[in-house]
């Protein structure tokens, strides 16, 4: 969906996960060990659904979670491009209303990690 400034971001992040050995995927998810599903919304109300699954698989994919997510985060294309680029931290994110969290809110703030470690590679 290239309507999705964030639909890169979660290729480089799936390219990130893919390139790394067993044993960093393995290391990811015992720091990680939860599924973050993602509901972002662009400009046009249009809504894209995107999964990171650090805790069975070390993946990523378009749509909901299968099974349950630990963590559902609703935010803008915009928000989810800053985020990801190292402008806002997600924590300001929340605390300015621009990200919004169901389920475990404290393993939110382990996706800073996981996006800079993917930048750092990218």
């Amino acid at each position: 969906m290239s309507e999705f400034k964030s639909a890169s971001y979660f290729q480089q992040i799936a390219d990130g996960i893919n390139g790394m050995s067993d044993a960093e995927k393995k290391d990811l998810q015992k720091k990680t060990n939860a599924v973050f599903e993602f509901h972002i919304k662009n400009s046009g109300g249009k809504e894209l659904v995107e999964t990171i699954d650090l805790k069975k698989e070390a993946a990523t994919y378009e749509g909901k979670a299968k099974g349950k997510a630990d963590c559902i985060i609703n935010l803008s294309d915009d928000t989810f491009a800053d985020l990801a680029e190292g402008k806002v931290n997600g924590q300001k994110a929340f605390m300015s209303g621009k990200l919004k969290v169901k389920g475990n809110v404290m393993l939110a703030t382990k996706l800073d990690g996981v996006l800079k470690a993917q930048k750092a590679k990218a």
